[in-house]
């Protein structure tokens, strides 16, 4: 019995209870929420359901929690039901459903954990975007980490999840790109507003070394051929980085499109036809304060041009248009005022402003020996993608860019990061998946298949603790993917590996039969919940796109 199954079990159970005391059911929540306590001796699993409702239903809390432990003792698969406190309900659940939760692992494999709350909802993700001015830094980089977990988790919920790149190849940081790979074939100093590092060298002698009249060209002409290859080279290497990375997708929209399609011009004439803008000191505002922005801004300046958020805007209808139910923008720390300005776009074109979400992500730094490290040798000014990768791999950076929330900065200690050992906690959870694995092949030397599972023979604490945690993996995905929190994910593998490793470490708590002895119904037992533990240390860091490794 999983928690959710206990959770129906539960609601199902109190509605009996209070249409038998003539109470009206309609006041139980349309989910009851069960937890572990944390302390295994108080049960299995614990609700306050009773405290919640009691009242509302004309009953004592505790009267009410009387009558549903006496019913709930009755129900297959519940051991006890105990009354703590003024109505708090401890639960244990008969060994049986816990085994279960072990069969229905081991049948669903890597379908386990996935649901479908969110089928029929096509969802635009966008992430990254960074400007084809030079390698992706580590914000993008957490980015990258972050957004293809959450697009994987998304997806497990049934949702139709397109991973879409804002290709940033319009506007001032074009030219000033330009004008520094101009400046570095041509040996002279970088624009004071220009692009420095080792990175913009290389570009400028691919594109001499391609074109060997680039240098005899006119300004103009030379500019344009820079600025063209130029951002063609940038992104050809920040696609390959992202591949390298485990990052594809399946959309790489042009911002230089909306504009020589003449979208953000339409776009901006409809909003001014339709009244959503106002005009002021001689230039048209969109009222974005009434989102949550700090101030109104400006879509058509003075001078009649278009403002960046123009094109913003466009980009937005381009997406509905496109078909999105929900567009969730996944934007650097510096984008806050994004969130008021694109519900606003969104109002002002008829849609509910919540089509839109905007998910603020903050600093990462990078920590070696104590201190920070803050100069890349290649890119000059920032740290990037390359940089963490090449310090501590693929699957330490991906794991360590998800592991916390994307409200909070982060510090990460290269040092721990690269430690093979339990304090470097991707270690930690890749090496329990490596000790499953090593079991299960150990087992292949016996005779296991004759030998029928008895799941009430697990009484051990330490067994009911990885069995619960087993059967806690299909909510935290549901509720990861609800607020968008892959973190959560990350926090609970290291749960689950926290739960196995005392159970595989402790030697009287044997799965392989000792010496010539037979395989016994309990080695059996445990070898179900040992390839149930893999499995969903397998599926969970599948969401991570992080790998799990046969052996360390």
């Amino acid at each position: 019995m999983t928690p959710a199954d206990l959770a129906d079990l539960l609601r199902a159970t109190a509605a009996k209870v209070l249409v038998e005391r003539g109470s009206d059911p309609a006041v139980l929540p349309d989910e009851v929420k069960v937890e572990r306590p944390r302390n295994p001796e108080h049960g299995d699993y614990a609700t306050n359901v009773a405290m919640q409702v009691g009242k509302k239903a004309g009953l004592n809390p505790r009267e009410f929690a009387t009558l549903l432990a006496e019913a709930l003792s009755q129900a297959e698969g519940i051991d006890a039901a105990e009354i703590a406190g003024p109505g708090f309900l401890n639960i244990r659940l008969a060994k049986s459903a816990q085994g279960a939760i072990i069969e229905t692992i081991l049948a669903a494999g890597e379908k386990y954990g996935t649901a479908t709350p969110l089928a029929g909802q096509k969802i635009n993700l966008e992430f990254v975007s960074a400007n084809p001015t030079g390698p992706v830094h580590l914000g993008g980089t957490r980015w990258a980490a972050v957004g293809d977990a959450l697009g994987r988790i998304l997806s497990a919920q049934g949702a139709e999840v397109t991973r879409e790149y804002y290709f940033n190849d319009h506007g001032a940081q074009i030219d000033r790109f330009a004008n520094s790979l101009v400046a570095a074939a041509t040996g002279r100093p970088t624009p004071d507003d220009g692009y420095a590092g080792a990175y913009i060298g290389e570009i400028a002698d691919t594109i001499v070394a391609a074109n060997p009249q680039a240098l005899s060209l006119s300004a103009d002409e030379q500019r344009e051929l820079f600025r063209r290859e130029g951002v063609e080279l940038m992104f050809a290497q920040i696609k390959q980085n992202l591949h390298e990375f485990g990052v594809d997708f399946d959309v790489y929209f042009n911002e230089s499109s909306l504009f020589a399609s003449g979208a953000v011009e339409q776009a901006i004439e409809f909003l001014k036809d339709s009244g959503k803008l106002y005009e002021k000191d001689g230039a048209w505002w969109i009222a974005s304060t009434e989102y949550g922005d700090d101030k109104d801004r400006v879509v058509i300046k003075s001078d009649g041009n278009s403002a960046y958020i123009g094109g913003d805007i466009a980009y937005f209808q381009n997406k509905r248009s496109r078909g999105f139910d929900l567009c969730i923008y996944m934007l650097g720390a510096d984008h806050h005022g994004y969130i008021g300005r694109l519900k606003a776009a969104a109002a002002a074109f008829g849609d509910n402003p919540d089509t839109v979400e905007v998910l603020i992500g903050q600093m990462v730094n990078l920590v070696k020996d104590g201190a920070a490290v803050k100069m890349s040798k290649r890119a000059g000014t920032v740290i990037t993608l390359d940089d963490l990768v090449d310090a501590i791999g693929v699957d330490a950076a991906r794991y360590s860019l998800v592991r916390s929330s994307v409200n909070s900065s982060i510090d990460i200690d290269l040092d721990l990061w690269t430690k093979a050992d339990s304090e470097n906690p991707i270690y930690y959870v890749q090496y329990a998946h490596a000790r499953t694995n090593q079991i299960i092949g150990n087992a292949a030397a016996f005779d296991y298949a004759s030998v029928t599972p008895d799941f009430a023979l697990l009484t051990d604490v330490r067994e009911g603790e990885l069995i619960r945690t087993l059967g806690e993996y299909p909510r935290v995905v549901a509720t990861a993917a609800e607020a968008r929190e892959p973190h959560r994910v990350v926090r609970y593998l290291e749960e689950l590996a926290g739960a196995y490793h005392p159970f595989q470490s402790d030697k009287t708590l044997r799965v392989i039969p000792q010496g010539d002895d037979d395989v016994s119904p309990l080695n059996a037992t445990r070898l179900e919940m040992v390839k149930a533990t893999r499995q969903v240390l397998a599926n969970g860091l599948g969401l991570l796109g992080v790998s799990a490794p046969e052996r360390m």
